[in-house]
């Protein structure tokens, strides 16, 4: 059990860090304009896809997109609204922190519903685990200090135990490695955890 875990876990890890290394190429090109990527982020239906125009958004360190993404907040999709969220939080409106943190505590099954069981019917369920894992991905993106206390609590969450280790290493506060060591199975994976910390 404790070795299935461990798998798990750092096969969730390396995904993440693949994930955050193609969510992390933001280089601005020169002809890209505040306007072109609000409206490339408005038609973009893959939230992941949405998120990397997201990152080049808030690479323009503009604040006057702000209100144009305004109706966003309320996206029935957590996690497209996530990603207009972290243009906020990333853009310094506290109001993207605040959504983020209200998403990863949302555990209401009154929500739209994207995801699919094996029986093809719609699962509320399944909607609430992809959207709160999503939103504690978007806490290790921002890597802001204030998520710690936030994240910590929920290491041993089922839903979201696999991300919360990479997104604490992300924000890179040394104040949770004790909570990580308490949560996490093996020898290897602290090792790994906290050496990436440091």
């Amino acid at each position: 059990m404790a070795r299935a875990f461990g798998f798990i876990c750092r096969a969730s890890l390396a995904s993440m860090c693949l994930l955050s290394t193609l969510f992390g190429q933001t280089a601005k090109h020169p002809s890209e304009s505040a306007s072109g990527l609000l409206e490339q982020f408005e038609s973009t239906t893959v939230f992941w896809e949405q998120f990397l125009v997201a990152k080049r958004i808030v690479a323009l360190h503009d604040t006057s997109v702000l209100p144009h993404l305004e109706l966003w907040l309320r996206c029935e999709d957590m996690r497209r609204r996530g990603n207009a969220v972290f243009i906020f939080a990333r853009l310094g409106d506290d109001r993207g922190f605040q959504v983020i943190k209200a998403i990863l505590e949302d555990r209401s099954t009154i929500r739209a519903v994207f995801e699919i069981d094996s029986a093809g019917h719609p699962s509320p369920r399944q909607q609430i685990r992809a959207d709160r894992y999503y939103a504690a991905h978007l806490f290790g993106d921002l890597r802001d200090m204030r998520a710690v206390p936030i994240l910590i609590p929920v290491l041993k969450d089922e839903e979201v135990k696999l991300i919360v280790p990479w997104s604490l290493e992300e924000i890179g506060d040394a104040s949770a490695i004790s909570a990580l060591i308490e949560a996490l199975a093996s020898v290897y994976e602290i090792a790994a955890t906290i050496s990436a910390m440091i």
